[in-house]
């Protein structure tokens, strides 16, 4: 319950952050405070979400859902990472448009409105840092990567007070919306992979097969099957082709699988002589069935 409830105060605090800095935006003229607030405003949704989804995705598996609700905090990610590319995308919009119509700037208010931001945010990701649930962890790295932001806009607007040099600040916006943008679409091929039952990344298929293989008693295995509820919990079906004890291989092979941090194995046992009833997994296409008359 604690992590939830230190994600639950993040979520707050991010909000109202978020909203001061829009206003902080208008008010000093500044579109890269704007960039990071739509940063921050990304940020706490996404706190938001995934803590309202985190809940839901605990649920266990049920008779609807039997392989439990994992996915829903996938769900959450993906509606914040559209989110904050069309965000992103309008700052660098905006952005372009500050360069080529420029506009005045209040340096001063900047620089007060950037230290605040620097020290808030440290202070969450301080606070953040010390859960261990896995999104903690993300929420104290979002947390560290709005300091740096802040860095860049402190930075920048002590820059522009001595120089007078106004284009800095839509310069840093677009850095930090491309940077927001990078991060958002690697998010995003993580999300598709997972809904296309992409195997996990780092699993090597191959070496795991041939680690099977090496199991007494192991003389096959095929159909191997590998995908992923929510990027952290991995199932694996797979057929093994044995002729000795059936219970003792599939112990040994359950227990190499959950090595490699597979945590749910369906295996199939077949005998030497058995012909495996699919030989290939295809769609069920009618061409199939001459395989189910011996």
């Amino acid at each position: 319950m604690k992590s939830q409830k230190r994600i639950l105060t993040a979520f707050v605090l991010n909000l109202i952050f978020a909203v001061f800095e829009f206003i902080g935006g208008a008010l000093t003229g500044s579109v890269a405070i704007i960039s990071d607030s739509v940063h921050d405003l990304g940020d706490s949704l996404s706190i938001g979400i995934s803590y309202i989804l985190e809940k839901k995705s605990k649920k266990e598996p049920d008779d609807k859902y039997t392989f439990g609700y994992a996915r829903y905090s996938v769900l959450g990610s993906l509606i914040m990472t559209v989110i904050l590319i069309v965000g992103s995308i309008f700052v660098i919009i905006h952005a372009c448009d500050k360069i080529i119509h420029p506009t005045e700037i209040n340096y001063n208010g900047m620089i007060i409105f950037a230290i605040f931001g620097v020290v808030i945010n440290l202070v969450a990701a301080i606070s953040t840092h010390k859960g261990d649930s896995l999104n903690e962890k993300a929420v104290s790295l979002h947390m560290l990567e709005d300091v740096l932001g802040w860095g860049v806009v402190l930075v920048g607007a002590v820059l522009m007070k001595f120089t007078d040099i106004s284009y800095i600040d839509p310069i840093m916006s677009i850095g930090i919306s491309i940077f927001l943008l990078v991060n958002a679409f690697k998010n995003f091929r993580k999300i598709l992979d997972i809904f296309f039952e992409k195997a996990p990344d780092g699993i090597d298929i191959s070496e795991l097969k041939h680690h099977l293989k090496e199991i007494e008693g192991v003389i096959d295995v095929h159909h191997f099957h590998l995908r992923t509820l929510d990027g952290a919990n991995h199932i694996a079906t797979l057929h093994i082709v044995t002729d000795s004890d059936p219970s003792a291989v599939k112990k040994a092979v359950k227990e190499e699988l959950s090595e490699h941090g597979i945590s749910h194995t369906t295996v199939e046992i077949e005998a030497p002589d058995e012909e495996c009833g699919d030989l290939i997994c295809k769609p069920n296409h009618t061409e199939h069935s001459h395989h189910h008359h011996h």
